[in-house]
């Protein structure tokens, strides 16, 4: 691996992304998961029209368009052009 990677370390971290996943599905009411589910694809489909209409553009522009965190619409852009939406 690179220089100064720890790979116990990256190992760990998502051991414990895993666990708290399965923690967060074991508390969640079903129907509010199904709530979610819904507005984020009404967010990756407001956030695909806008790209149409305006061409691209970056986390922080998007993030001012829609009230978004930073940290979710480069989240948001990421996932979208891995899914060859954008």
């Amino acid at each position: 691996m690179g220089e100064g990677v720890d790979p116990t370390q990256m190992c760990q971290t998502l051991v414990d992304k895993v666990a708290q996943s399965k923690q967060l599905m074991a508390i969640t009411d079903p129907d509010l998961l199904v709530l979610f589910e819904d507005w984020f694809e009404e967010l990756e489909e407001e956030i695909v029209a806008l790209a149409r209409e305006h061409g691209r553009f970056n986390a922080e522009e998007l993030a001012k368009k829609i009230g978004l965190s930073l940290r979710g619409a480069t989240f948001l852009l990421s996932k979208l052009e891995r899914e060859g939406k954008l």
